[in-house]
């Protein structure tokens, strides 16, 4: 890339399977290129650095932002994308996924996987023989957090030092990259969550090891009193994942507690607090969801409240724009020619 200092890393070639695989340097360079393009885009000037590619954008579980954003960034950078829903392809049913990632592999230039097991998209990159791209797996979601740095970058100004508060569900795919990539860049990220959702011990371990070489913290508790005092950031996800819905019963009996409210706010004692949201959440009940749960537990909101989703702290559109802008960052940074 000839765009920015391309001399602070060179990912040409690159898959991204999960924020291990990259380093401190190497995720700030993709944060600032993907405020680069993101500033080309609202200027009206042509990035078409995958000009003439195809793309495969293979997804199992369905999704608006991921999907949204991988077809406009494919559209921007000038590539073709190709979306193979759950229905189009059937990795390891009728084909192995070895063998469909050969396939793939000699005709599209890049592959996009979102689906269940992470095994899945380490397979499909051991074998394509072009980048692989995680949009999601039951463990990790590396793409979600790349934009939610870019997000806390604008807003706050840096990243490192950060204090990011994780509330509710603390073993699931965005807590554990949350604490991977915050920890790679020093940040101070905090999980608070019941005992029995606690992230995996080797995350945690991971993490902490990590966060002695950049500098950062890691702390894990279930006492909000502990966690939230001091945040620049409070972020929360969805309490049940998509194949998870029998859980609805136990996972608001655990994690109510947990709510990002007015008081959570207040408790950070932070004035210009930023909440954050992988989205879509569930504060109000203009979903189906929120409906029934509302029909069946009584309760009107789940992972947080209508008043701090709306609130002067809640940033959430912004995060989810910025998916575009760090996902066709990252395309461009491991795929894009000069």
């Amino acid at each position: 890339m000839t765009t920015i200092d391309s001399a602070k890393a060179n990912l040409s070639g690159r898959s991204f399977l999960t924020l291990k695989d990259f380093s401190e340097k190497e995720i700030h360079y993709l944060i600032e290129l993907a405020g680069y393009l993101k500033s080309m885009k609202k200027a009206g000037i042509p990035h078409r650095y995958l000009s003439g590619q195809n793309i495969a954008l293979l997804f199992e579980k369905p999704s608006t932002r991921t999907r949204c954003a991988f077809t406009v960034a494919c559209s921007d950078l000038g590539a073709h994308a190709e979306y193979l829903g759950k229905h189009d392809i059937q990795l390891g049913k009728k084909e192995s996924v070895r063998d469909t990632a050969a396939v793939l592999g000699r005709m599209f230039d890049g592959i996009e996987f979102r689906g269940f097991h992470h095994e899945t998209v380490e397979e499909l990159a051991a074998h394509a023989g072009v980048p692989v791209w995680n949009g999601l797996t039951d463990q990790y979601h590396p793409t979600q957090v790349l934009a939610d740095f870019l997000t806390i970058k604008e807003q706050i100004g840096k990243l490192k030092g950060v204090k990011l508060v994780f509330t509710g569900d603390g073993r699931n795919n965005v807590a554990n990259s949350l604490l991977i990539g915050g920890a790679k860049i020093g940040m101070d990220i905090r999980i608070c969550t019941p005992k029995e959702l606690f992230p995996s011990k080797e995350i945690i371990t991971y993490a902490t090891e990590e966060a002695q070489q950049s500098g950062g913290n890691i702390m894990v508790t279930e006492k909000i009193a502990d966690a939230v005092p001091g945040a620049d950031v409070i972020y929360t996800d969805v309490w049940v994942s998509m194949g998870e819905e029998e859980k609805f019963a136990e996972r608001i009996a655990q994690l109510l507690p947990y709510q990002v409210n007015r008081k959570m706010v207040e408790t950070s004692g932070n004035d210009h607090l930023v909440f954050l949201h992988c989205l879509p959440a569930f504060h109000d009940l203009h979903t189906q969801v929120g409906k029934d749960v509302h029909q069946k537990f009584g309760i009107t909101e789940m992972e947080v409240t209508d008043e701090v989703f709306q609130s002067k702290h809640s940033f959430v559109f912004d995060q989810a724009e910025n998916r575009l802008h760090t996902i066709k960052a990252l395309m461009a940074a491991t795929n894009g020619k000069d």
